[in-house]
């Protein structure tokens, strides 16, 4: 499994929607490659981060700016400005 295959692939580690095939690619990988490794660590610590915010913690420009970025994201335009 390439690098990227596998930070493509990482939502549905976590999620546990990866055939048992798939999945033992992933962990083999995440064994021997120390930057992936690091990415999906970082992945969860956002994810535990993040699952603690609510709407309301969020000024409206920053959610405006979220919801543009994940909007372009999803039509293959990457985040509007380079990012956040």
């Amino acid at each position: 499994m390439s690098c990227r295959e596998l930070v493509e692939l990482v939502t549905d580690y976590l999620d546990g929607a990866l055939s048992e095939t798939d999945r033992a690619r992933f962990e083999a990988h995440i064994e021997e490659c120390p930057g992936c490794a690091d990415h999906l660590e970082q992945v969860r610590v956002t994810i535990a981060a993040v699952g603690t915010l609510r709407e309301d913690d969020l000024a409206p420009d920053a959610q405006e700016a979220l919801l543009a970025a994940f909007r372009g994201w999803k039509d293959g335009r990457g985040a509007p400005d380079g990012g956040l």
